[in-house]
């Protein structure tokens, strides 16, 4: 029997840095909230910390850590407290498109239903393909393809474009 992996300090650190930014926004996409975010991140990385997978490489790693927050912000938003407290979603909005800055479509790509979000984030600002984003959400690759079109046609909508492709 194969011991279990032991992750050193600096390997966490490691994983941490290389993927904080995109578990974060994973988690924040889903969430819109800035707080439920880091706690989610937080706790993905606590969960890296007591897992033993073995990943192939550092997309392995990525791929594993974005279902990790997607599954544990998808219990966030379950969760009793969550639907009974006041939400901040508009000051938490800004604070995240303050952060970034450089990107003067996050505001309409936040703005977008949430089955219309992630799959836009994760195509557009992660580079994923379809596929992988399919595998990633557990869900058809055709449906990622119609939400990726949707997205795209209310993202054109809210900025102001013509939607005819």
């Amino acid at each position: 029997m194969e011991e279990p992996l032991q992750r050193t300090s600096k390997d966490i650190t490691q994983i941490y840095q290389r993927h904080v930014h995109t578990v974060y926004k994973v988690s924040f996409m889903l969430l819109k909230n800035v707080v439920d975010a880091e706690e989610v991140t937080q706790t993905v990385f606590l969960k890296l910390m007591q897992s033993d997978v073995a990943f192939r490489d550092h997309e392995h790693e990525k791929a594993w850590l974005i279902v990790t927050a997607r599954n544990h912000s998808r219990n966030v938003l379950k969760h009793w407290w969550r639907r009974m407290r006041t939400s901040l979603e508009e000051t938490d909005q800004k604070q995240l498109t303050e952060q970034l800055k450089h990107d003067d479509t996050l505001g309409d790509v936040l703005a977008l239903p949430a089955k219309y979000r992630l799959p836009i984030y994760l195509f557009y600002y992660e580079g994923y393909r379809t596929k992988e984003i399919a595998e990633l959400l557990a869900v058809n690759e055709a449906t990622v393809r119609t939400q990726l079109h949707t997205g795209r046609k209310l993202l054109k909508l809210r900025i102001g474009g013509d939607s005819d492709d």
